[in-house]
């Protein structure tokens, strides 16, 4: 009977603990968001951003963040430029997304110059990070 409800208790409390865990990055990066002077993230305004088309470093070739990811989170995409493939953003398909502080800053960073030709601000990573994580 111990037994049981040992492993109950372990296959029950281990998607909470990693709901946690993924909460407090994503909380961690609002409030990091917001010493940088965004005010609350928005994620309308992170759709909004997601679907804009940009044009990227005096380039002709219209960018945006679904030309690469596509417009539904829950979906693959494939990079334009390079065709690899791209797992869907969503953290409800793939756990693995906003786990990792590092990841998302680096990811920011490399994207947003990529797409929009310059680093994102505060205030449109707090918007995407919400827009991605509902």
């Amino acid at each position: 009977m111990k037994t049981y409800y040992l492993i109950f208790v372990v296959l029950t409390s281990t998607p909470v603990n990693s709901v946690l865990a993924e909460n407090t990055v994503i909380d961690t990066l609002l409030q990091l968001y917001a010493s940088q002077g965004a005010a609350a993230a928005d994620a309308e305004q992170g759709q909004f951003l997601w679907q804009k088309s940009y044009q990227a470093n005096g380039e002709f070739v219209e960018r945006r963040c679904a030309s690469c990811h596509t417009e539904k989170l829950t979906a693959p995409g494939k990079h334009i430029k390079t065709s690899k493939l791209i797992e869907p953003m969503a953290p409800s398909v793939n756990p693995q997304r906003l786990t990792d502080q590092k990841k998302i800053e680096k990811w920011f960073k490399r994207n947003c110059k990529w797409t929009m030709g310059r680093e994102c601000t505060a205030q449109e990573k707090a918007d995407l990070l919400l827009y991605i994580n509902k």
